[in-house]
């Protein structure tokens, strides 16, 4: 796989895992919850998991690339960001719009 075919892989992966929460009402989309529905921290804590999913699919096609370039804390603090900004699109489906029931 060529370099840019796994940048936008990484970026798509993105994309739906941070959506991934808000979307269902299942545990990491996985496990049934036994509560009727998910709270915001749940989810929260459900987007922290599945940015290091994601930071791992990075780091395991860089691997693959080559040599892993060192990281200080401002590449993890941009791209948790840019993690959050990717979940507005499902924040908004959830908390901001109006469902019939």
């Amino acid at each position: 796989m060529s370099q840019t075919a796994s940048v936008w892989l990484v970026l798509l992966a993105a994309l739906v895992a941070a959506n991934l929460p808000f979307a269902n009402e299942r545990l990491l989309a996985v496990i049934p919850m036994r509560v009727v529905a998910k709270t915001l921290a749940m989810r929260m804590g459900e987007l922290v998991v599945l940015y290091f999913v994601v930071g791992a699919l990075g780091l395991l096609f860089e691997l693959r690339v080559g040599q892993i370039a060192p990281q200080g804390w401002e590449f993890y603090a941009v791209t948790a960001a840019f993690f959050i900004v990717l979940a507005f699109p499902g924040f908004t489906w959830r908390y901001l719009l109006k469902h019939r029931n």
